[in-house]
C-alpha cells in the first residue's frame, strides 16, 4: 500500500520536476493542471489542491467555484511519456472546508457506492459494467 511518503520518495528517486494532478470531469474527459514537485508534500494528501470548479463544464458557478483535487497515493506513477520526468497522481475532488466528495465527480460517486454496498449483507462492494435497454 502506498503512503504519501513513499510516493515522495519514488519522485525523488526518479528525479521528477513536476506533477501532474488529474481527475475525470461528469463527462468522463480527462481534467489535470501540473506544477512543480517542490510543491508537492505530504500534507498535500490530506489537504488537497485547490483548483477553479467553474473552468470545469457543468461543475461550479464563479461565485461558488473553490474546489480541491485530494491525491490517491495508490494511483502515482512517473509518467513514461512526458518530456521532463513527471510524477502523474489521480485524484478525488472535493469541497473546500468540509473536504467532502464533490457530488459530481466520479471517482467520488463510485467509491461511495463501493463502500455503500460494503455495508449491505449479500450484496457484492463492486462495481461492473452492465448493458442496459432504453425504451424511449
Amino acid at each position: 500500500m502506498a503512503t504519501p511518503k513513499s510516493v515522495i520518495e519514488m519522485a525523488k528517486k526518479a528525479g521528477a520536476k513536476m506533477v501532474d494532478i488529474k481527475f475525470v470531469d461528469t463527462f468522463g474527459t480527462w481534467q489535470h493542471f501540473t506544477m512543480p514537485i517542490n510543491e508537492l508534500s505530504e500534507d498535500t494528501f490530506a489537504e488537497g489542491l485547490g483548483f477553479d470548479g467553474s473552468s470545469i463544464r457543468g461543475w461550479k458557478s464563479i461565485e461558488a467555484s473553490d474546489m480541491l483535487a485530494v491525491p490517491d497515493p495508490e494511483t502515482a506513477f512517473i509518467d513514461p511519456f512526458m518530456a521532463v520526468p513527471t510524477l502523474s497522481l489521480t485524484c478525488t475532488v472535493a469541497e473546500t472546508g468540509t473536504l467532502e466528495p464533490y457530488s459530481r465527480d466520479p471517482r467520488g460517486i463510485a467509491q461511495r457506492r463501493k463502500i455503500s454496498h460494503l455495508h449491505r449483507p449479500g450484496r457484492p462492494g463492486l462495481l461492473r459494467p452492465g448493458s442496459g435497454i432504453f425504451h424511449l
